[in-house]
């Protein structure tokens, strides 16, 4: 059967200069950086050519993708058997790069603005610089330790704990999986790249590095991190040491992801009177104060009804400068404009650029509606926390000098609200951006003063966006005024097939090299051209997807009886068997028996998705689900959006872009044994546990084979020592888990999922089991 090209393959060698046309348009005055940070950036543009050596620079450092990996079953078999090496733990060498330098949050508008709110395309690439910044002298450590290190403190007893990779986390003391449910959340067949290509995969030379670096977990002392942005600590976008050798910030390089070179072994701790969240759908409309205890956008945008500290709580009225009346009027205001975007229909899955507290997408659910919501972590301090802790998706992130971490052509529409980003300047490059992730005939609704004012900028900026507008060919279908809430919105849809870009007499933007592939998007720089629309009628992208809720369950028209899907079936057939397997595990396991109270859980995350199966096994509950696709696995993201979900790339071996108590659980399918052959487990545990809440659950689901275990040497031992005090619902008389009854008992229903479990290991037969208890 055909195997598709690696991303390595496909992924595009162009290091796009950038041009210097209006950089004042990009330009972010630094706020909140250290002053060192920014020596030798210019507020002007008369020097272009450095600044395009800076840039090309620039892209040549983010450009880490290495070449990807396709594993085998031979590979994989040998790896099993693998006798598993013990690295020695270094306590006291543990450090991670984020710098020293403490600094309040500058002031800076998305994108640039003047300080006037109506006014927002004054300055669409800058910062203000009322917010002075504050030198942390006292931060100087001993002299063996370098500067922008972490300083670790001992956590004698620390109240959260990292999860073995071969166990299935279980807190309830006498519940047991009902009869059956073990054996299909186990039976995970060997998985193989078939015909999906990996996003991409570490050299060798890093996995051997890595691999020596990993560290016993039996005698770790797990450490709390000591690093000026706290209880907030986010590694990536917090690491000042690297923020402070850049050599430019006009592209917003200070918002991007870089990551410490070792990535962080330490806990981050708990902010002082943190208390459990509030339960969906209460949360949308207030959280606990001391959960994000953060007043600054309050009091900048507390007249916007942005959100306002009300007692012991933040409260979200759901305003804002853009729907004042409410987010649900706005979105059925959108929905007039144009019935055929048909909410919860048709369109399925968006992206909210510029989101500020999501209440955008959190609206959207009651029209059926997922939103991908991202903004940069920057002088409104905590937009995007605040959306996670309300129960919104959301994710920080930025349009800078790289790809967003998404497939091409998955996006049903894009929406910007007064998102001030300068999609105009530097040949539409962050435009051309939004040209590659959005549907064929999908639609992009730009609702911006430009749009609805008349300041002479605003003209300027229209004027300029429209001539754009049409060389991309994408089409005005409407411009609609909101006078209840007097804004005003212009939305356009991109074209369905290549006729357009063929008519243009001047080939600008240009059209993408057939090299370049629009799923290549982990460290990609951006470049200023378009993709072909795929015309062939077996291509995705080429057809719409089935309305929702049909699509969650459709095989996706592109997936070929050719292709071999990922646990070796012809991709079709693969798909639907996933689909079936996690149907069974959810309802069987994860609703009954896991002692997971489903009320308490809203933020979910895949860390290894496949097809999204999981996620469409839950779409009946109250919860959502981040699908993560590791860049060195199968690419399958396209197909997890296909089918009305979404989700994102990530390396496991970096920490991830999200707040720290960010999800309420995750979800680990034989990912953790994968992980441990190239990255720092510790570093990696050390990430689930600052992206979980407290009393979050992780559900790690892996073979013993995976975790390097031989049948020969297990002993088993089940602890039923409180039996006794059963008071379960089908209690029996004596109340004993050992009485006798016409039904099995849950020591009964133990036994036998544990022998079924372990019986496809334990081909020789030398697996001891016992219990004891009174």
């Amino acid at each position: 059967m055909p195997k598709f090209l690696s991303q390595e393959d496909n992924k595009p060698e162009v290091k796009q200069q950038v041009t210097e046309t209006d950089t004042r348009q990009f330009e972010d005055n630094p706020g909140d950086l250290p002053e060192d940070a920014t020596k030798g950036d210019s507020s002007s543009n008369s020097n272009t050519g450095a600044s395009q050596d800076d840039n090309n620079s620039k892209f040549e450092q983010n450009d880490k993708v290495s070449e990807q990996t396709n594993e085998n079953n031979n590979e994989e078999n040998q790896e099993d058997k693998a006798e598993n090496k013990k690295a020695e733990s270094d306590d006291d060498s543990q450090k991670e790069n984020v710098g020293d330098g403490k600094n309040d949050a500058g002031e800076s508008n998305e994108g640039g603005t003047s300080a006037s709110d109506d006014g927002e395309a004054t300055k669409e690439g800058g910062e203000s610089n009322d917010t002075k910044q504050e030198e942390n002298a006292g931060e100087t450590r001993q002299d063996d330790k370098s500067e922008g290190q972490i300083e670790e403190k001992v956590e004698e007893n620390p109240e959260k704990k990292s999860e073995s990779d071969s166990t299935t986390e279980n807190k309830s003391g006498n519940e047991v999986y009902p009869d059956g449910g073990q054996a299909d959340i186990l039976n995970e067949t060997t998985t193989q790249n078939g015909a999906f290509s990996t996003q991409a995969a570490e050299s060798t030379k890093e996995k051997e590095a890595q691999q020596s670096s990993t560290t016993d977990q039996g005698g770790y002392k797990w450490k709390v991190c000591n690093v000026t942005a706290g209880p907030d600590y986010i590694p990536c976008l917090d690491n000042w040491q690297a923020i402070k050798k850049l050599h430019s910030t006009k592209h917003y390089e200070h918002r991007e992801r870089h990551c410490p070179e070792e990535s962080p072994t330490c806990l981050v701790s708990l902010p002082e009177g943190y208390r459990q969240p509030i339960e969906w759908p209460t949360s949308r409309e207030k959280i606990w104060y001391h959960n994000v205890p953060h007043t600054k956008l309050a009091k900048v945008k507390g007249h916007q009804n942005w959100v306002k500290v009300t007692g012991e709580y933040l409260t979200f009225p759901g305003g804002g400068t853009q729907f004042k009346n409410g987010a649900l009027h706005y979105i059925d205001f959108i929905q007039d404009a144009v019935s055929d975007i048909a909410w919860g229909k048709r369109t399925r899955v968006i992206l909210d650029v510029g989101c500020g507290v999501a209440s955008f997408g959190g609206f959207l659910f009651d029209r059926n509606v997922l939103a991908m919501s991202f903004a940069p972590k920057d002088e409104h301090e905590a937009q995007v926390q605040f959306a996670l802790e309300r129960g919104i998706p959301a994710i920080s992130g930025v349009m800078g000098t790289t790809r967003l971490p998404y497939p091409g052509r998955v996006f049903d529409l894009v929406h910007c609200a007064r998102c001030r980003v300068p999609w105009h300047i530097e040949g539409g490059k962050l435009l051309l951006e939004l040209n590659r992730m959005l549907r064929p005939g999908g639609y992009f609704v730009w609702s911006a003063t430009p749009v609805y004012q008349t300041l002479e900028e605003d003209v300027a900026i229209w004027k300029a966006m429209s001539k754009l507008m049409k060389k991309m060919c994408w089409e005005l279908v409407t411009i609609k005024n909101d006078t209840v809430n007097q804004v005003g919105a212009a939305i356009y849809r991109k074209p369905t097939n290549n006729e357009c870009y063929e008519q243009r007499a001047e080939n600008e933007p240009p059209l993408c090299k057939d090299s370049d592939d629009p799923n290549a998007a982990w460290n990609v720089p951006l470049e200023a051209c378009m993709h072909k629309v795929p015309v062939d009628a077996s291509e995705r992208g080429s057809q719409w997807p089935e309305q929702w809720p049909g699509r969650v369950e459709k095989t996706p028209y592109w997936l070929k009886s050719s292709q071999v899907g990922v646990y070796g079936k012809p991709a079709p057939e693969d798909f639907a068997a996933d689909y079936g397997h996690w149907k069974r595990v959810v309802s069987n396991s994860y609703l009954n028996g896991m002692g997971i109270s489903w009320s308490k859980v809203r933020n979910v995350m895949d860390m290894r998705a496949v097809y999204g199966g999981f996620a469409a096994a839950l779409k009946d509950l109250n919860v959502w689900v981040m699908n993560v696709v590791p860049i060195d696995s199968p690419d399958t993201l396209p197909i997890i959006y296909e089918r009305g979900l979404f989700g994102m790339y990530h390396d496991w071996c970096e920490p991830h872009s999200t707040y720290p108590r960010s999800y309420d659980l995750l979800h680990a399918d034989h990912i953790f044994s994968k992980l441990k052959k190239r990255c720092n487990i510790l570093a990696v545990m050390a990430e689930v546990d600052r992206i979980l809440r407290p009393e979050g659950k992780l559900i790690v689901i892996s073979a013993l084979r995976d975790a390097g275990l031989e049948s020969s040497n297990l002993i088993l031992g089940i602890d039923f020592t409180k039996s006794n005090e059963w008071t379960g619902k089908y209690s029996f008389h004596r109340k004993s888990l050992h009485a006798i009854g016409s039904m099995p008992n849950p020591y009964e229903q133990a036994i036998s999922i544990i022998g079924r479990t372990l019986s496809p290991f334990d081909e020789d037969n030398l697996i001891p089991c016992f219990g004891f208890g009174d």
